[in-house]
């Protein structure tokens, strides 16, 4: 596919090196918090809002939102309760597009990613501006399936996989951090694969930037 990009090998969630603490699962596990919802191309929006640097909101349809750049990024999914699974190849739009797109305030730090029912990850603006992390509209040369994502996924190898929302519907821009979905239910607030982040106890600080 045009646009291609691999993760160099010692990236963090690259194939090949098992994180510690991971144990490797075969397939692509099917993992979710609530029902698998529909995909109405009619009613469905990506949205851009909060501290953008022109103080308004911006959104694309999905039809829009393909013809942004389009990139390829192969990496393994790590779960934090231990599964990995190795080997995704993701197609999508890389995040930097969007910032590109719709440029945020210069002091916005983190950006929450919202995805359908109210589902929320919090992610350092570090995080989501990795050259690695996209928003996949297919998998392995395929179109996701309604369970893994589709119409569009939040992909952030480094992290743990639930700092990628499935059905992703908005990015909000944030001049301070707040905790999302599962975030504010013990999970840490970071989630480093290869720091071992996965739990909130284990954060050093009271927001989570250490541990």
């Amino acid at each position: 596919m045009a646009g291609d990009q691999q993760a160099p090998p010692d990236t963090p969630g690259a194939p090949g090196r098992l994180p510690p603490g991971q144990r490797l699962v075969p397939g692509w596990p099917v993992s979710h918090y609530g029902p698998v919802p529909r995909f109405r191309p009619e009613r469905w929006n990506l949205r851009v809002f909060g501290a953008t640097a022109s103080g308004g909101v911006h959104e694309w349809t999905f039809e829009e939102l393909t013809a942004l750049p389009r990139t390829t990024v192969v990496a393994d999914l790590h779960c934090a309760t231990g599964p990995t699974s190795t080997g995704h190849e993701w197609y999508g739009v890389p995040a930097t597009a969007v910032l590109d797109a719709v440029p945020p305030a210069p002091e916005v730090t983190h950006v929450m990613a919202w995805a359908e029912y109210g589902y929320s990850a919090n992610l350092r603006l570090s995080d989501f501006v990795s050259a690695a992390t996209l928003m996949a509209t297919h998998h392995n040369g395929e179109t996701l399936t309604a369970e893994h994502g589709f119409p569009l996924r939040l992909v952030v190898p480094h992290l743990f996989g639930y700092k990628g929302p499935k059905w992703l519907r908005g990015i909000e821009y944030m001049t301070a951090d707040r905790r999302g979905f599962w975030e504010e239910r013990g999970y840490h607030n970071v989630g480093e694969v290869r720091r071992e982040q996965r739990y909130s106890y284990q954060e050093a600080d009271a927001d989570g930037t250490d541990g």
